[in-house]
């Protein structure tokens, strides 16, 4: 879809992103999916979308204002009675409908997606398309199996049921690190199987892609109104979202502090938030240093670090320091960053500026603390744009050292040391986030030690901290910034209901 304007490219700086009053004549422009049109926001300013991977310009984002959320949640009111009437088989049905629409248009998403996000087209982005559409199977097969419960009661003349009800309208705030496969696995899918309206808010330097994910569900016939693309700023629509008295439940992935904020401004609807994590790999004395070192690397690294679950930090003990930093520099030595078209390249850009300055500053830490670069440390030289961040392994890190204690979210491999289980676990600790854990030991007892005292939602044994498959819950430890229920099959499911009690007096 292509809509036209006349203009000049003059106009404010908004944190950062190009923000224009009209656009170039003849450019593409995404505007939001309201009901049964496409319409442009409000607020009558264009984001300028320019590729982190390419630097060439992709086209603009119509921005809209707190009037245009108050239309998607009208819209998303009237399609209610429409999927209550469904019915969960035909529901069902029409997820699958869906995932064969993505299927059909899945070289050009995963282009798009190439091109927006950053991620290379071979090794990353093709992938995270087929995740999209497999987030609408799952949901489909898994509501026809929900199976609820009939209660033993003490009254003989009583029967008692429980059976699945939609929350309403779900406000759905997505990030920009998986903007296809995350909406789809964790939201609308699921949204749409179990008969909820979305008012959907993408991140507004990834939103190209939401738009045409959206032209994918009208391929398939999902009702005019169940889901609403709403584009533009988290601090204003997001917000609006979160708040408005017609939205009655909230799911949410990205920072803790957004996360932390929708959760107070939110305060009494329901909750599904994941937020940050910064997810520590314990190396044990007795684990398999060669394999470890192979695992982690491909985990601190895919997706240029940007997974919530991503390795982001390494305690290793220190009788094998030597030898798995070692293998952990080989592994950010096979890294090939390039042309994201290219077979060969693994590993993109980071998607924005905010990111980027993320990195540097950490990186800047670290080296006012004297720790060790070993390799990488910088801004890829002779890429297309300033995005692409070197592969990083630094050592002899202190516990202070934001590479420890904060959530990276770029690709860096920090290294820990640790002699005893007791300091093991405090390093751990000494981290806000409880999202997940890898551990790495020959020892099954130690395995399970480590997994129950961990206090993270997610152990990987052997295995890199990012590892996850859809239908496995997945979750923020209570306590720490990481976020609140679970999403993954079933259990996303069932955070999108309301368990609904009915009682029977059969003798009357």
């Amino acid at each position: 879809m292509t809509v036209f304007f006349k203009s000049s490219l003059d106009g404010p700086n908004l944190r950062g992103m190009p923000i224009v009053t009209e656009t170039e004549s003849g450019k593409t422009v995404g505007v939001n999916r309201i009901g049964a049109d496409w319409v442009a926001g409000s607020a009558g300013r264009f984001l300028k979308v320019d590729s982190p991977a390419t630097g060439e310009h992709l086209g603009y984002l119509a921005l809209s204002t707190r009037a245009d959320v108050g239309r998607a949640v009208a819209a998303a009111h009237g399609a209610r009675e429409t999927l209550r009437r469904m019915g969960v088989f035909a529901r069902a049905a029409l997820c699958m409908k869906v995932a064969d629409a993505i299927d059909r248009h899945a070289d050009d998403l995963a282009r798009l997606l190439c091109l927006e996000q950053g991620k290379p087209f071979h090794k990353e982005a093709k992938a995270e398309v087929a995740g999209a559409a497999l987030g609408f199977r799952n949901a489909a097969e898994q509501i026809k199996w929900l199976e609820t419960a009939c209660f033993p009661v003490a009254d003989a003349n009583k029967r008692a049921f429980s059976f699945l009800q939609p929350k309403g309208v779900f406000a759905i705030i997505t990030p920009w690190n998986f903007p296809a496969a995350l909406p789809c696995l964790y939201y609308l899918g699921p949204a749409l199987a179990t008969g909820n309206a979305v008012v959907w808010v993408p991140a507004p330097t990834t939103s190209l892609i939401a738009v045409k994910l959206m032209e994918c569900l009208i391929e398939a016939g999902v009702p005019d109104g169940a889901v609403n693309l709403v584009l533009g700023e988290g601090a204003e629509v997001g917000d609006e979202a979160v708040i408005h008295p017609g939205v009655h439940a909230i799911g949410f992935t990205g920072s803790s502090a957004t996360g932390a904020a929708i959760a107070r401004r939110g305060a009494g609807k329901p909750l599904l938030l994941e937020m940050g994590g910064n997810g520590p790999t314990i190396v044990l004395a007795d684990a398999d240093v060669e394999m470890a070192a192979a695992q982690v690397g491909a985990g601190c690294f895919a997706n240029a670090g940007q997974i919530c679950t991503a390795t982001e930090r390494f305690l290793v003990h220190q009788s094998i320091h030597d030898d798995f930093v070692e293998g952990l520099v080989k592994a950010a030595g096979k890294v090939r960053m390039g042309d994201p078209f290219d077979p060969e390249t693994t590993m993109g850009p980071l998607n924005n500026a905010a990111s980027l300055d993320k990195m540097l500053s950490h990186m800047a830490d670290a080296e006012a603390r004297q720790a060790r670069v070993l390799t990488g440390g910088g801004i890829a030289k002779g890429k297309p744009t300033n995005l692409y961040f070197e592969p990083t392994v630094v050592t002899g890190l202190t516990r202070e050292s934001l590479l420890n204690v904060e959530e990276s979210f770029g690709p860096v491999a920090p290294v820990l040391t640790f002699d005893t289980d007791e300091e093991a676990f405090a390093l751990a600790a000494s981290s806000p986030y409880g999202l997940s854990a890898a551990v790495f030991t020959n020892s099954i007892k130690r395995a399970f030690h480590y997994t129950e005292t961990l206090r993270v939602g997610i152990v990987n044994v052997n295995e890199m901290s990012c590892y996850w498959e859809p239908h496995i819950p997945a979750g923020g430890a209570a306590g720490t910034n990481s976020g609140l229920g679970r999403t993954g099959g079933r259990h996303t499911l069932m955070e999108m209901c309301d368990l609904k009690t009915m009682t029977v007096d059969v003798s009357r």
